[in-house]
């Protein structure tokens, strides 16, 4: 996507089969584009841990080229994919690279080819996630005078910058404004990280997409007045039977949408959904981060970066990473091959290779 009149993806080798792996350093963002330079498998841990990179195909496609930093630094891989498994429990992108990264070094593959299709396969699923997804947004705009904008609500930052390109909620609207259609996008504001207001923002300004921020408790009342046409989400985790993991707060937008009869879509990739389990609350694990998250606020003053307490010094705190939104609640899956309902037999038959004794 772009960043100013340029192109960018959100991570790329330093140079052709280099061990050195650049990204965006999105805890810079968004008054300042730094681009940080990952040398090796511990710089590259550190970077997931710490939300250098976020969201879960980018989380997958670093942690893919992290195992082959390991493999030049002569390391261990079972080791090695220990050490990233534990930087973020929830996305289950992670995993997936992981593993499929040792399988590859398991049958003889070269570990930096496959990082690379990795991150372009991670690209290339998301734009077709837009292929699809637009359609949604295409009914909805026949439905409206040409002037009367689609009003979309998001939750967190499920765009470019959580995916190697294009995003997953935020695929879509990008294809729908190619397309000349009118959209604005609602944006939550995220707290405790403010992802939505950090990330959101700045990458839908960025593309020149009409976008409002709006504080993460807001939303239930647009759509009591009519503010809003449908809510695009992502994803960090989806069960087989369609229960969707993503940011703290979406379950709260899922049941607002339910309430007021409004179309809620999750977008994600295959490399999302979690075939091993099926009841999303009971078994998909939750993140639960430092509470200096919570007590405190980064942001800019007199032009400089500064952080400050929010909270009275000492304060208790609970930091649930994410929830979990039972399929129930969920319209409709939006992936690379298609859309179809929040369950089993639904997803099955987009992915028919994932059946039960298949």
């Amino acid at each position: 996507m772009r960043v100013g009149d340029k192109h960018f993806r959100t991570l790329w080798p330093k140079q052709p089969r280099s061990q050195c792996l650049q990204i965006i350093d999105q805890r810079q963002l968004p008054h300042d584009f730094v681009i940080e330079d990952l040398t090796g498998l511990q710089e590259t841990a550190r970077a997931i841990a710490d939300m250098h990179v976020r969201g879960a195909g980018l989380i997958g496609a670093t942690a893919a080229y992290g195992m082959y930093q390991a493999q030049c630094e002569k390391r261990d891989l079972q080791s090695a994919a220990t050490q990233l498994l534990a930087t973020r429990p929830t996305a289950v992108n992670l995993r997936w690279a992981v593993e499929r990264m040792l399988q590859a070094a398991a049958t003889g593959k070269d570990l930096y080819e496959e990082a690379i299709a990795v991150a372009n396969e991670d690209a290339n699923w998301c734009q077709r996630i837009g292929e699809h997804g637009v359609e949604l947004i295409r009914r909805i705009a026949r439905q409206k005078d040409a002037s009367e904008p689609v009003n979309i609500l998001t939750h967190c930052n499920a765009g470019w910058l959580a995916f190697v390109d294009f995003g997953s909620a935020t695929a879509p609207i990008y294809k729908a404004q190619a397309e000349g259609i009118n959209v604005h996008v609602w944006v939550d504001e995220t707290r405790p990280r403010n992802q939505g207001a950090q990330l959101t923002m700045w990458e839908l300004m960025q593309q020149n997409i009409p976008c409002t921020l709006i504080a993460d408790n807001t939303g239930g009342h647009l759509m009591q007045h009519g503010m809003v046409d449908i809510c695009l989400v992502g994803s960090d985790r989806t069960t087989r039977q369609g229960d969707v993991g993503n940011k703290i707060g979406t379950y709260l937008k899922a049941l607002a949408a339910y309430d007021n009869g409004i179309p809620f879509y999750a977008a994600m990739p295959s490399s999302t959904i979690d075939w091993s389990i099926r009841d999303g609350i009971r078994e998909i694990p939750i993140e639960q981060r430092d509470g200096t998250e919570l007590l405190h606020a980064r942001g800019l003053h007199d032009n400089r970066i500064i952080e400050a307490l929010l909270a009275p010094a000492g304060a208790q705190t609970a930091n649930y990473a994410f929830d979990v939104t039972p399929a129930r609640l969920v319209t409709g899956i939006i992936t690379e091959r298609g859309i179809c309902d929040a369950a089993s037999a639904a997803l099955e038959s987009l992915y028919p290779e994932k059946q039960l004794g298949s």
